[in-house]
Order: C-alpha cells, then sequence, then structure tokens
C-alpha cells in the first residue's frame, strides 16, 4: 500500500499486513518496521471498548520520534470465503486535514467554540473556534486528558465535574461561568451546553459540548442588576454627602477602581442654583472611593475646592451635559493624569496603569449639581458607549437623590427657623415656677415637625404651661404651629380657665381646615395641653386636647402621671373638654412632653414612661441636667419625630406675701381699706408705693360697690411686682374709656392704666376681677 492516504491493513489476529506511504508519513514508522508486527505495538495506550464496538474514535498512536500523535480512525471489515471477518482496513484521517463533508465543514467552521470528548474526558474534536480560545492547534489536544491541558483553577475543575457529569448521568446540562481562557487575555462570560454522544445501539461513547461567548449581555445584565442595587442603596437618607458615599459605594469596584463626587457649594448650603453660571468649574470633593485601603489615588482632600480646567472632562462633561469618556493616549487623558500626579506625588504608584475614565455630570430638574468620576486602574476593559448610557442613567438617579437632600435642608432649615423664632428662647420673668425646656428636632425624612411649647405668666402671679404638637411635617405645620402659639397666647391674656381655652382653640383650628384646601385638611389637626399654676393657692389646672398625661413628681421623691382626660384633638370639633385640678406641694415637678418622647415605631409607650418618671426621680443639679437625663435615658439613638420637653418645678407664696381683706359694700369702706393697705406696705417695706397704691384701691374698690355685686374682695401679693385684685360677684367687665370733661366720672381705670405697669381683668366662677400690677425696681 504505496498510497499517500494514511491506511493499513490487519488480520484477523491483529497482525499488520499492510502499510501506506500516508501511514508512514503520519507515524514516522516505514512498512518495514511495521509489517508482521501486532497492531497494539503501535499503541500508546488501550483502544477504549466504545470506540472498539464502534470500530471508530481517536486513538493515540506513538510517533517513531517518541511523541503521541492523537488519529481518528475508522475500522472496516473484510470478509472472507465463509462470510465470517478475515482481517480489517483501518483508515486514519491525519490532523489538520481539511474537512470535506458538509456536516464536518459546518462543525469546523461554526462561530461558537465546539468540542467533543471521549468518556475519558479526552479530547476527540475541536473546531477553529475552540482552539482559538485554547490558543494552540487541533493536533495538539487530540487524545489528551482536558485537566492536563488547561491551568490548575477552581473554574478549570468545575469544567471537569460537568464533563463527568454528563458520562455519569447521560443528561445534558447548562451552566454559565465568568472566567478566563487560555488565549483570552481578560475574563469572558460563557454560556455552555453539553450533552451525552450516543452510538447506533445507545451506547454513551462521548461527550460534545458548544461554548457561546455572552460576555456583552453578561455585562448588560450586571449593569442592570447594578441599577437595580443603585435603587435601594442611594438615596437612604436626605443628607446631601451621605447620598454621595453611597454612589461611590455602588460604583467601587464592581464599575470602577476609583470613583469620586465633586458638588457645587451652593448644593451644600441647601441653596437655588445661581442666575449665571461661573467660568471656573469650582466643585468641592464630598466624597471618593477605591479598590486600595485610603482612597490613595485622591488628589484632592474631603472637603477640599477643586478648581477643573477647560479641557479636563470633568469640565466638558458638566459644560456637554453628557459623558465624557477619556482612554490612555489621548491629549487630554495625560494631560488629567499628569497634573493629578504633580499636585499629589505620592499617588502616582497607585495611579500607574490608570487606562480608562469616565466624568458625568449630575443634573436633576434641568440643573447641574455637580460631577461623578469613574477610573479603570485594574480592571482591564476600557468605558465604550454602553458603559458611558449606563454611567448616565446612575448619575440621573442619584443626582435626584442629591437634589432632594438638598431641598430638604433648605425646607429644613426654613421650617427650623421659623420654629425657633416661634419658640420662647428664655423664659419670662415670673415666680410661680423654676422652669427648663429642650426642644429636639427630628432628622427623619419626614422633616421638621410642629411640636411647641410655652410659658406664659397670667395675673395674680399665676403662669400657664403649655405644650402642643400639629399634625404633620415641614412648613406647613411649622405655619400652623405658629398660628397656634399665636392663638394660646391670646387666650391666655383672656385669662380663660383651660378647658374653655381649649374650646376656644378647637374652634380656630376647625376654622383653619375649613380654610385649607380640602388636601390640606389633614395638615391643620393637633393635640394641646394647657395647665395653669396658682402659687397663692398651690393649686394646678389643666386640660388636655389629645395629649398624653403630663408626669408629676412629689417632694417625697414618688413620680406618676397625672390621671386626667386625654379630650379629643384639635379640630374634632363639637366635643367638650374636662378640666382637672390638684393640689400640690412647694417644690413638685411637672413634666410636660409631647409624643415623640415615649411613642414611636417599635417602642413600648408604657415602658418608655415608666423610663420618664424614673429618671425623673434621679437627683440632677438643675432642672436643665434633668432635661438631658431624661433625653438621653428615654430616647432611642435616632428618634422619629420631635420632641419638645417642658419641666416645671412650683414655688408658692408664703403668708406674709399676699394679704386679704373682705369688703362690707358701703363707701365709707373705701377709706379704712385704703389706710390697711397703707399699713400694709409700711410693714412689708414698700412704702415708696404706698402713694400710688392708694389711689388704685380707692378707684377699684369704689368701682366694685357702685358699679359691681356683693362679694367685694381686695388681694394685695407682693411677688417681683406689687400686685392689686379687686374682686366682685359681678361678670359684667371694665372698659377703659376717656372721660369728657363735664363728666363726673370715668376717671378710675383711665387712672389705673397710667400709674401701674399693666392692669386686667378675668373672669371667675363668682364674677371678675380686676387687677394691676406696679414695678417694685426704683425708677432713679
Amino acid at each position: 500500500m504505496e498510497d499517500s492516504s494514511a491506511a493499513a491493513t490487519i488480520d484477523a489476529r491483529g497482525v499488520v499486513t499492510g502499510w501506506s506511504e500516508g501511514a508512514r508519513q503520519l507515524t514516522g514508522h516505514p512498512a518495514a518496521e511495521v509489517v508482521g508486527r501486532s497492531v497494539r505495538d503501535l499503541l500508546a495506550e488501550d483502544v477504549a471498548p466504545e470506540a472498539v464496538s464502534a470500530r471508530s474514535g481517536t486513538v493515540m498512536i506513538r510517533h517513531r520520534d517518541g511523541y503521541l500523535v492523537g488519529v481518528r480512525v475508522r475500522v472496516c471489515a473484510v470478509a472472507g470465503g465463509d462470510g465470517r471477518p478475515d482481517g480489517y482496513v483501518i483508515t486514519a484521517a491525519p490532523p489538520g486535514r481539511a474537512e470535506t463533508s458538509l456536516a464536518g465543514r459546518a462543525f469546523q467552521q461554526a462561530s461558537v467554540a465546539m468540542s467533543v470528548f471521549d468518556t475519558g474526558q479526552r479530547y476527540l474534536r475541536l473546531n477553529d473556534a475552540a482552539c482559538q480560545v485554547m490558543g494552540v492547534s487541533e493536533e495538539t489536544l487530540l487524545g489528551r486528558h482536558f485537566p492536563e491541558t488547561v491551568e490548575e483553577a477552581e473554574h478549570s475543575r468545575g469544567f471537569d465535574r460537568h464533563l463527568r457529569h454528563v458520562v455519569e448521568t447521560g443528561r445534558p446540562l447548562r451552566y454559565e461561568s465568568y472566567t478566563g481562557a487560555p488565549a483570552l487575555n481578560r475574563e469572558h462570560a460563557w454560556v455552555t451546553e453539553m450533552w451525552p454522544v450516543r452510538d447506533a445501539d445507545g451506547g454513551l461513547v462521548g461527550t460534545a459540548l458548544a461554548a457561546f461567548d455572552s460576555t456583552e449581555h453578561y455585562w448588560a445584565r450586571q449593569r442592570l442588576a447594578l441599577l437595580n442595587e443603585a435603587a435601594a442603596a442611594i438615596g437612604t437618607t436626605l443628607d446631601v454627602v451621605r447620598t454621595a458615599e453611597e454612589l461611590v459605594g455602588v460604583v467601587v469596584p464592581r464599575f470602577a477602581d476609583f470613583a469620586s463626587v465633586d458638588l457645587f457649594d451652593w448644593v451644600l448650603g441647601g441653596q437655588e442654583a445661581p442666575a449665571a453660571p461661573a467660568q471656573e468649574v469650582a466643585l468641592r470633593r464630598v466624597a471618593h472611593g477605591s479598590v486600595s485601603e485610603g482612597t490613595p489615588e485622591a488628589a484632592v482632600h474631603l472637603g477640599d475646592v477643586d478648581v477643573y480646567p477647560a479641557f479636563s472632562p470633568i469640565a466638558r462633561a458638566m459644560r456637554e451635559s453628557r459623558a465624557v469618556v477619556s482612554q490612555a493616549g489621548e491629549p487630554a487623558f495625560m494631560r488629567w493624569v499628569a497634573e493629578r500626579d504633580s499636585r499629589s506625588p505620592r499617588g502616582r504608584p497607585y495611579r500607574k496603569g490608570a487606562h480608562s475614565m469616565m466624568a458625568v455630570p449630575l443634573r436633576a430638574r434641568g440643573t447641574t449639581l455637580g460631577v461623578a468620576v469613574a477610573v479603570r486602574v485594574a480592571q482591564p476593559d476600557d468605558y465604550g458607549d454602553d458603559d458611558a448610557v449606563f454611567a448616565e442613567e446612575l448619575a440621573s438617579r442619584a443626582a435626584v437623590c442629591v437634589d432632594n437632600a438638598r431641598r430638604f435642608a433648605r425646607e429644613r432649615g426654613t421650617a427650623l427657623a421659623l420654629q425657633h423664632s416661634l419658640l420662647p428662647r428664655g423664659m419670662p420673668g415670673q415666680a410661680a415656677v423654676e422652669a427648663a425646656h429642650r426642644y429636639l428636632p427630628s432628622g427623619s425624612a419626614a422633616g421638621i415637625g410642629g411640636d411647641w411649647f410655652d410659658v406664659i405668666p397670667l395675673s395674680g402671679s399665676r403662669v400657664a404651661l403649655v405644650v402642643g404638637d400639629v399634625v404633620g411635617h415641614g412648613i406647613p405645620s411649622s405655619a400652623t404651629m405658629g398660628r397656634l402659639v399665636t392663638a394660646v397666647r391670646t387666650l391666655a391674656d383672656v385669662d380663660l380657665p383651660p378647658d374653655e381655652l381649649l374650646t376656644h382653640l378647637d374652634d380656630l383650628v376647625t376654622h383653619l381646615a375649613s380654610d385649607d384646601l380640602a388636601d390640606e385638611v389633614a395638615e391643620v389637626g393637633a393635640t394641646c395641653l394647657y395647665a395653669v399654676y396658682d402659687p397663692v393657692a398651690r393649686r394646678l389646672a389643666l386640660a388636655a386636647a389629645g395629649h398624653p398625661a403630663p408626669a408629676l413628681v412629689l417632694p417625697d421623691g414618688s413620680a406618676r402621671l397625672i390621671p386626667m382626660s386625654a379630650g379629643p384633638p384639635l379640630g374634632v370639633g363639637g366635643l367638650p373638654f374636662e378640666a382637672t385640678e390638684l393640689q400640690l406641694p412647694e417644690g413638685s415637678l411637672v413634666a410636660l412632653y409631647t409624643d415623640g418622647l415615649v411613642d414611636g415605631r417599635d417602642r413600648d409607650v408604657d415602658h418608655a414612661t415608666d423610663e420618664l418618671c424614673r429618671t425623673l426621680t434621679v437627683p440632677a443639679d438643675s432642672l436643665d441636667a434633668l432635661c438631658d437625663s431624661v433625653l438621653k435615658a428615654v430616647l432611642p439613638e435616632e428618634p422619629s419625630d420631635d420632641v419638645a420637653l417642658l419641666l416645671a418645678r412650683t414655688r408658692a407664696l408664703g403668708a406674709d406675701q399676699v394679704a386679704t381683706w373682705d369688703i362690707t359694700p358701703d363707701p365709707a369702706q373705701v377709706a379704712v381699706i385704703r389706710q390697711a393697705a397703707t399699713d400694709l406696705l409700711t410693714a412689708w417695706g414698700l412704702d415708696e408705693t404706698a402713694f400710688v397704691t392708694e389711689l388704685v384701691v380707692s378707684e377699684l374698690v369704689t368701682n366694685a360697690i357702685r358699679y359691681g355685686a356683693p362679694p367685694v374682695q381686695l388681694r394685695l401679693i407682693r411677688d417681683r411686682t406689687l400686685i392689686c385684685e379687686v374682686s366682685d360677684g359681678s361678670s359684667t367687665s371694665p372698659h377703659l374709656r376717656r372721660a369728657h370733661q363735664d363728666d363726673e366720672g370715668g376717671r378710675g381705670l383711665l387712672l389705673v392704666a397710667q400709674l401701674t405697669q399693666r392692669w386686667g381683668s378675668r373672669q371667675t366662677s363668682r364674677g371678675k376681677t380686676i387687677w394691676c400690677e406696679q414695678s417694685l425696681t426704683p425708677l432713679f
């Protein structure tokens, strides 16, 4: 057999009887060395049983020079005269020979990597795409065991496990992986299909596979997943800097090896954009991060301002309102890296190898807020068009969160300033109680609430204590709070009892709700607690409109909540409020608060209230210190609502500071009472006030006898001021008027108003009381 094709004949015993020139070229053995020998002498290993049964397959032949050659062989039996095999013809297709069949050419030229293995995971066939991935020719791999042809790595062991699984189960499988390949300089995503190959009798003789390079689809899915993660990770708080940090956390390390966020100063200040953009792009670094600990690549420190030149990708991105990609070798990129290196030489080693960067403007609602920069150093792929589209979408979402945080900061600042302007900055002068207060605005995304408190001096040395809470948050709630604060002060000046004051306040809130738009009605509801303490009678009268009851600590150290009816919230309308009165010993502590102190998500109100009462009994250096102790002990680390706390320790006016006379309604008694008042002032050491007091007592007592009704009573109180009160049984309130020249009366109240510091009247259960106050501070 001198034909150039690789062919041989063997007899029934397996002895070579013929050897072609093609066989010599394939194995290096001439015919003289082979003919007459057993064919097994030429094999490097035993033939697999499935190949023998199929009479085809790949066998390993040892070349005359010692190396192995994998060849695909086909065996054809030669029948003798009796019909039984008398010998065999073996043909071999040498490696590299062009396929002649259509199916063979389709396999060899397929665009996907395709390979065929025997049941021992040895290569039988590879197409051109598979050879390109492996980086070697087909003849180099034929007959070799797969693990011998790849590096020792987890993905290689996994591939081998899947091949074995197909052989063991006889079932196809499909799996995805993200791995490298011997001939590829970076990792790729693969979708691999493996299936068993069977002979005509159904016996499993090998495994075939097709591997699809799905890198682009993989990265598209990764970018989509990253966007979904960003939606949950960015904007978790309404803090501008924290939002920028969250953006960096999403980008590094999955999309960039280094990332930074720079913003305009007006964004950080919660302000609006300037009318005209500045010529220079001056931005403040608010966040950056990298795969290197400590972010040594950053040439700008957090909080510093950097001015970006016009040629820089950052300036271009903001000028053109689009993502600008720059690669290594481009002049703008090289100038930018050189400028970074000169500014921060210590970061030069970490910037070495930077090959691609992208600058993306942060734009929200048509306004540019700043810029985000992403740089790749270790990641081998340059940024492309798909990456730019992804980055713009991600930056757009982040910019909206940044702008929301900026707007929230602006509204929060406005609401807080409004509230602070309405809340008392210092305790007004009064002697009834020693008071201290705390107001803690909420830091939640809901915004500032409508909590308020007040201490209002009343006539007769009494004092009103008020706490309230408007439903809702933000500027509307603060504005409603301002209305209620003004209304309470006005009604308190009229000296209404607590339950009547809340009734009038409820009417006001109802009117406010009816005047507002339908969608704002819910924002006008409120709760309020109004209490009046009288240091002379040592009595506390209070009523609530949907507000929690105050806590009371007696001088003996016992603490409890004051039992009282909470009443309906303000704005419900038509329901009564119930007043509660109780006698308090001097030195009692009353704690008024809003529900933010004890209520909240995942909080037990009863437990928080018990903790409040317990903390109020702990000794403290001052009421201010006690306020701090209460907030620290009762509140969680991050309160979800505003908190207002007002502590008041009661004082009492002794018998030596108060004098009372019951007056017979007889004009002759005026002189007697006037003299008694003068004598008392002398005993109190207030002779300098005697002249004015005589006139005031004379006018008020005369009016009560002449125009009022029994019983008539005079009371003098020595407090920070000298208080004169005249009560009678008539409910008719006096009116200040200017008398004409020919009038015989009508000048009494005008005289009282001119001689005293202030005056007024209040209704009582038995009539009315006219009162006036004189300053005890010397005028000169």
